[in-house]
């Protein structure tokens, strides 16, 4: 997302595995570098192998706040949603809101729904997307999973982010395919799709894509 589009609010969703927690990295410290205050909060309780929470010492060395649930990064993953996100979304600067995969992580989005209704005319929900995903490698079924996510947390997205990889096997060819899949999928959803994401590492050409730099890693590689 360009900074000068971007709003106050950024709530980053989307399926197991689709890159959101990394999408939301690179969103933070790309509003870093604006010299605005920037706050990430990580509501990512339902996967414990890519949470923004593992990021500490590079939000840090940016000068992001990170914003997590109790015992967030330790061996009890019981999480304690203690957030006063209402207060938060109040401060000056930007807040980004790394979601948990599907319906089960938005529920826990669902307690915040009134608090952020508030600020619904600087606020974006970004549904992020891989269709090289199970359970999203068809446009109607990450649809299918959008609206799921939409009735857990009572929220309505506000646009689309074609994140589309296959991890360090990703090439330009696989982020060139998958835009058929991507341009689908928005117009079925009727939202804007804001850009199809890339590697950094590469070179695609086109309209449209946006460079990100690959921060999270799955422990296995």
């Amino acid at each position: 997302m360009h900074m000068s589009n971007m709003k106050k609010i950024t709530i980053v969703t989307g399926h197991y595995g689709t890159g959101k927690t990394n999408y939301s990295v690179n969103l933070a410290l790309e509003a870093a570098r604006t010299g605005e205050p920037v706050s990430i909060v990580d509501l990512d309780i339902v996967n414990p192998y890519f949470r923004t929470a593992d990021f500490g010492r590079l939000f840090a060395e940016h000068g992001v706040t990170m914003i997590t649930p109790d015992y967030a990064n330790s061996n009890v993953d019981i999480p304690v949603l203690n957030f006063d996100l209402e207060r938060i979304a109040s401060d000056p600067g930007y807040l980004i809101v790394d979601v948990g995969g599907d319906d089960a992580g938005a529920t826990a989005l669902g307690r915040y729904a009134e608090a952020f209704s508030q600020y619904a005319d600087c606020l974006d929900m970004l549904y992020v997307i891989n269709c090289y995903r199970y359970l999203t490698k068809t446009s109607q079924e990450a649809l299918t999973m959008m609206y799921e996510i939409e009735q857990a947390s009572h929220m309505k997205h506000t646009g689309i982010v074609n994140n589309s990889n296959l991890g360090c096997e990703t090439t330009v060819a696989h982020i060139e395919s998958s835009l058929p899949f991507a341009q689908e999928l928005a117009r079925q959803a009727d939202l804007p799709l804001l850009y199809t994401t890339y590697d950094d590492r590469l070179s695609p050409s086109g309209v449209g894509l946006h460079p990100v730099h690959v921060h999270v890693r799955p422990i296995w590689d």
